[in-house]
C-alpha cells in the first residue's frame, strides 16, 4: 500500500519567505520523494537524482552564507525543511543532514579562497558529502581516532587509515575527514577536505541495516591519499574542535529528522484509525485508542518546540549546545515511541510492508544512535548541569 501524504503541519515561521519556502519543499516531497518511498528502501536504492534536484532548487546550502551559493536561512527554517524532507523519506532528510554536517568545516573554518573555490559547487552544484570521524574501533570515544596525516616536506599531507559508518560511504563527491596529526587525545586531530575521487580512496561494501536502506553506509579506507595543505580545514590541532561544533548544530538535524519520522507514523496511524471498522465503528472512537494518539501527538510537539527552541539560541548566537543534546535525546527517543505506537495502532496490518508503518520503526531506531548515542547525550547534558565527571 503506497504511503499517505502527511498531513501539513501548522508551523510558526518567521518570514513569508519562509512560508513560500516550506510550500516548495511540500511539493517536492509530495511530488518527487513520498510516493516512490517504500519501494526505493526496499529495494535499497539511493536518490541521487532527489539530491540533484534539491540541489538545483537552493535546498543542499540553506544555513550557509549567499555570497557562496547559500541560501542564508536560520537554523529555525532549515530544520523545519529537514523535518518535512524526513517525513517523506528519511533517506532524503538525512542526507541533507549530513551533507550540511560535512560543509561545515569549510562554510565555519575555511580561508576565504578555500571558501571560494570549494563551497559554491558544494552549496548548489549538485555535489554530495560525507563527514568522516568514527573509526571501526572509536565510535563514542571519537578523541581516540587512529587515522593519520603524515606532511611531507614538500608540504602534501599523506592520510591512511579507516573511517566507519560514513552515510554517504562510496558516493560522495567529497570526504571531511578528522584524522591524527600530533599527539593522542583531542588536540592532535586537523580536518580535512578530501575529494571523492582521490587517488587510495575506496569504500568497502555497504553495510547491510534494519532501516535507512536507500542511504548507503560503508567504512572508507584512505590508502595514502595525498592531498595538498590547502585543503587542511583550520589550523593543525583544531579538527576536534571543529568536529564537535558540527555535530552541535548536527544533532538538531537528526532531531528534526526524527520528528519528520514521527509525524509521519502519527499521521499513518490517525488516517488508519478513522477508516478501520470494529464493532460497528472506526476504531478511532475507541478511548484507548484515543488516549494513545493524543500521547503520540503531544510528544511530537514537545520535540519540535524542544529543537525550535535549540534553533533560535543558535540563530541568536548564544550556547545551544546542552539543547542541542536535549533536543537530539529526546526527540529520537520520542520517534522511537511514537512509531513502535503506529505500528500497535495497526495491528497486524502494522507488521506487514503494506503499510509504512513498520518501515518508520525501523528507520527511528538509527536516529538514537548516529551523531552520539542517546547515551552520550544524557552525558553531554549532565556535563553542562554538573561539572564535568570526575576522575
Amino acid at each position: 500500500m503506497p504511503d499517505r501524504a502527511p498531513q501539513p503541519v501548522d508551523r510558526q515561521l518567521p518570514t513569508d519567505e519562509a512560508r513560500d519556502l516550506i510550500s516548495l519543499v511540500r511539493d517536492i516531497a509530495q511530488r518527487e520523494i513520498a510516493p516512490s518511498a517504500a519501494e526505493e528502501e526496499d529495494a535499497g536504492r539511493f536518490p541521487r537524482e532527489v539530491f540533484t534536484l534539491l540541489s538545483d532548487s537552493g535546498l543542499l546550502g540553506l544555513p550557509y552564507d549567499a555570497e557562496f551559493g547559500g541560501g542564508e536561512q536560520p537554523y529555525e527554517v532549515y530544520l523545519q525543511v529537514l523535518e518535512e524532507l524526513a517525513a517523506a523519506r528519511l533517506t532524503v532528510g538525512l542526507g541533507v543532514s549530513v551533507h550540511t554536517l560535512a560543509s561545515y568545516a569549510l562554510a565555519a573554518h575555511g580561508t576565504k579562497e578555500q571558501q571560494a573555490e570549494h563551497l559554491p559547487a558544494m552549496l548548489g552544484g549538485g555535489l554530495l558529502g560525507a563527514y568522516c570521524l568514527s573509526e571501526p574501533a572509536s565510535g563514542s570515544d571519537a578523541a581516540s581516532l587512529r587515522t593519520k596525516a603524515v606532511r611531507e616536506s614538500g608540504g602534501d599531507w599523506v592520510i591512511t587509515g579507516t573511517k566507519a559508518w560514513i552515510t554517504h560511504g562510496g558516493i560522495a563527491d567529497f570526504y571531511t575527514v578528522m584524522a591524527r596529526t600530533g599527539e593522542d587525545g583531542p588536540r592532535g586531530i586537523t580536518a580535512f577536505l578530501v575529494p571523492g575521487d582521490a587517488e587510495g580512496l575506496s569504500a568497502a561494501v555497504p553495510e547491510k541495516k534494519m532501516g535507512l536502506k536507500g542511504s548507503p553506509t560503508a567504512q572508507i579506507h584512505l590508502d595514502g591519499v595525498r592531498i595538498p595543505d590547502a585543503r587542511r580545514l583550520g589550523d593543525e590541532g583544531q579538527g576536534f574542535a571543529i568536529a564537535l561544533s558540527a555535530l552541535d548544530s548536527g544533532r538538531l538535524g537528526i532531531a528534526a529528522c526524527a520528528i519528520g519520522v514521527a509525524q509521519a507514523a502519527l499521521d499513518e496511524a490517525v488516517s488508519y484509525a478513522a477508516e478501520r471498522r470494529q464493532f460497528g465503528k472506526p476504531i478511532a472512537d475507541f478511548q484507548g485508542l484515543r488516549f494513545m494518539l493524543a500521547d503520540m501527538a503531544t510528544q511530537i510537539e514537545a520535540g519540535r518546540a524542544l529543537y525550535l527552541t535549540a534553533a533560535r539560541l543558535r540563530d541568536a548566537g548564544r550556547p545551544f549546545a546542552k539543547q542541542a543534546a536535549m533536543a537530539k535525546l529526546h526527540c529520537t527517543d520520542t520517534a522511537m515511541r511514537v512509531t513502535t505506537d503506529a505500528v500497535q495502532v495497526l495491528g497486524g496490518y502494522g507488521y506487514t510492508a503494506d503499510f509504512p508503518a513498520e518501515r518508520y520503526m525501523r528507520e527511528a531506531k538509527v536516529l538514537q544512535i548516529v551523531e552520539g548515542t542517546n547515551q552520550i547525550q544524557r552525558m553531554v547534558i549532565a556535563r553542562h548541569l554538573a561539572g564535568p565527571e570526575e576522575r
